[in-house]
């Protein structure tokens, strides 16, 4: 009863606490960044499309952007790395690809005149032009058929020769196809920054949200067994 008599002619303390604040200047564009996690985050929102756009482009930038690139400097790094990868498949599989043509100009008597992909394909298959026309002859597959003449017509002189040259035919295809690989996995790269850049920006606008609200705490001043009354603290981040 003497609890509840006390509460009746309670003073009320309300107490403004301003936990964080950032000031800004009218005369000023750019907004002052805050030091978080080792990373420099600007204290205004960020555009969701536009750190997606930038990552998209090139991986890293939308988290650069939103100020979130200790994430995003990963994928920048990875973008490097795969790029250079890309081109070290595509070199090496033109080098071994122009070697082993020379190789067939110089054991199988070929003339390098404009030939498709499948031309290199049959020459390391079959000894001959005839052991191939033979071939395609007894499939009833016409159309596939080669003049027997020079310079599309071929020899090898010796099978040791011919395996070999399949053997850099072979080797250059996997390293083209390595490069297939490469970029879909740069594309994979790209999409994957610019979800985490969207991600970023969400973060980042929410908590700008949440430093903006007001939090109201209440407490009894003097203790449960001595009241004296109530102090209600209100909390406002700006």
């Amino acid at each position: 009863m003497k609890f509840i008599a006390v509460l009746l002619f309670l003073t009320t303390t309300v107490s403004a606490q301003i936990t964080q604040f950032i000031y800004q200047p009218k005369n000023e564009e750019k907004p002052i960044p805050i030091m978080q996690s080792g990373s420099i985050i600007d204290a205004g929102n960020k555009s969701v499309t536009l750190a997606a756009l930038y990552s998209f482009l090139l991986p890293g930038m939308g988290e650069l952007y939103v100020g979130n690139y200790s994430t995003g400097k990963y994928f920048t790094a990875t973008e490097g790395l795969l790029w250079m990868t890309l081109i070290g498949f595509d070199r090496y599989g033109t080098w071994v690809r122009n070697d082993a043509r020379d190789y067939a100009v110089q054991h199988a008597g070929i003339l390098l005149i404009g030939q498709d992909d499948q031309y290199f394909v049959d020459i390391g298959d079959y000894a001959s032009v005839q052991d191939y026309n033979t071939d395609m002859l007894r499939k009833r597959d016409l159309a596939k058929l080669y003049d027997e003449r020079y310079p599309v017509g071929w020899n090898w002189d010796s099978k040791l020769n011919r395996e070999h040259y399949r053997d850099l035919r072979v080797s250059s295809d996997q390293a083209f196809n390595n490069v297939s690989f490469v970029i879909a996995a740069i594309g994979i790269n790209h999409l994957v920054s610019a979800v985490n850049a969207v991600l970023s920006a969400r973060s980042h606008n929410n908590n700008i949200q949440t430093s903006s609200s007001i939090d109201i705490n209440t407490r009894v001043i003097g203790g449960i067994n001595n009241p004296q009354g109530i102090m209600i603290s209100l909390s406002k981040c700006f």
